[in-house]
């Protein structure tokens, strides 16, 4: 039996723009208001997706979500034709019809928690989408996000979805950014790491004081009561936080792991020598590697800027494990040095390949926001819907779609146009043909 972990990527939406949003996130709050490129941007993560395909990885792919999101400024009191919400919103509240036209669903790190069959006490591969509560722009996601997840991984003898957590901030669920998962094999039992922010209901405990910890433990147990799983699949682990303070918004801005490597900072958590232990201890195995980068060589702000632990950690076809990282980690001195040596020592990763990903980087997400790992065996991909695979045929033909219905340039004031929600709708109407999803967006309906 062949197991394996597929990576679905993120669909950049037409609508990707620079709007600053996103509080406590550097790269998104410094490139506000800037001219955006929702073709390149599109274009830039097919290209990603059908690299990694090339190299012999399942990839998928996930469709964007419908932008300007109407259905949530008449939810706020606006009303009329569709032009006119759009117009009167933008007028009266700014600030609210820019979240209701955030792209931001092309970060599927956010979509959701998947846990394996392996895991999960009814061996089927678990959904339950992030909540995304701390952010307005980010919260209109989770039903949209679980339509598309059943229509991609239909079979219910196979994958279990759940409704996405309670919209409070006490149960604040940021999805797969703060939660890898650690296997000898992709397809049999593994351990899953759920990081988090802060407590929700012990105000004693430590929590970050200038940036919100947007992850609660009490969502990570949540998930993890879904999901089925039991003591020895769980290890939870709090967040630094000095490091949400300096900006390092979810976990995998700051560590990334895969199989029986957890690739870190050193100020990453905050009790780092307990949760090592424990994951030593349900691994199983002494042959674990904790490769714990010293600030002294790769700095929290450089790190931040870079996005060095915003990478992909993948195992390739050949055996070796490799480093999938944006351009910005290779042009930065101290970072490209530290992957430079890095593949040189007695770790699983061994290569480091770079990509530009320059569009989705300056919104403040790279490689490793833009997929949503889902480890299978080669009985559970035959179930997934075949449509939403990456080959040379797919590809081409998103391409196409993307040329097609998507704007080279796009300003702030241009999401007032009334035809870019026209545009819009009909490159999605036709989108959901192209992947066989049948109906998932409400426009449709």
């Amino acid at each position: 039996m062949k197991q394996f972990e597929a990576n679905f990527d993120g669909l950049v939406g037409p609508t990707h723009n620079y709007a600053g949003l996103s509080f406590g996130n550097v790269a998104s709050k410094s490139n506000a208001n800037a001219v955006s490129n929702p073709k390149q941007a599109a274009l830039q993560g097919l290209q990603k997706m059908k690299a990694l395909a090339d190299m012999g990885m399942v990839q998928g792919v996930l469709a964007p979500q419908e932008r300007p999101d109407i259905y949530a400024l008449r939810r706020l009191g606006f009303s009329g034709s569709d032009a006119h919400v759009m117009q009167q919103a933008y007028k009266q509240a700014p600030h609210i019809f820019l979240a209701c036209c955030s792209a931001s669903s092309m970060w599927t790190a956010n979509a959701a928690t998947v846990s394996p069959s392996g895991d999960t006490a009814d061996a089927k591969i678990h959904f339950t989408p992030a909540n995304l509560t701390n952010k307005y722009h980010r919260s209109l996601e989770p039903q949209v996000t679980g339509n598309i997840l059943k229509s991609t991984f239909a079979d219910p003898d196979y994958f279990a979805h759940h409704q996405h957590l309670p919209d409070n901030e006490h149960f604040g669920d940021e999805g797969a950014a703060n939660h890898t998962r650690f296997c000898h094999e992709y397809g049999g039992n593994g351990v899953e790491l759920f990081v988090f922010g802060r407590y929700a209901f012990d105000e004693s405990k430590p929590a970050p004081q200038k940036y919100p910890a947007r992850h609660t433990y009490e969502a990570c147990e949540a998930v993890a009561r879904l999901h089925g799983l039991r003591d020895k699949n769980i290890v939870f682990a709090q967040q630094n936080p000095d490091v949400i303070d300096a900006g390092v918004f979810h976990n995998d801005v700051i560590a990334v792991g895969n199989q029986n490597v957890l690739f870190y900072h050193q100020y990453a958590f905050l009790n780092t020598q307990k949760m090592k232990d424990e994951i030593l201890r349900k691994f199983g195995s002494d042959d674990f590697h904790f490769i714990e980068v010293p600030d002294n060589e790769v700095s929290i702000a450089e790190a931040v800027k870079t996005y060095l632990f915003n990478t992909q950690v993948i195992r390739l076809p050949n055996g070796n494990m490799a480093i999938i990282a944006p351009k910005e980690c290779e042009k930065n001195p101290a970072v490209s040095a530290y992957l430079a040596k890095l593949v040189t020592l007695n770790t699983p990763i061994q290569e480091v390949h770079y990509f530009d990903v320059k569009q989705s980087m300056q919104n403040g997400g790279g490689p490793a926001c833009l997929r949503l790992r889902v480890a299978m065996t080669d009985v559970e991909k035959s179930k997934v819907n075949p449509q939403t695979f990456i080959n040379d045929n797919s590809y081409n033909t998103l391409c196409s779609w993307v040329n097609k219905h998507y704007r080279d340039e796009l300003h702030v004031a241009d999401l007032i146009d009334p035809q870019l929600l026209i545009e819009s709708r009909t490159a999605l109407d036709e989108l959901t043909k192209i992947l066989d999803y049948g109906s998932v967006y409400q426009f449709q309906s």
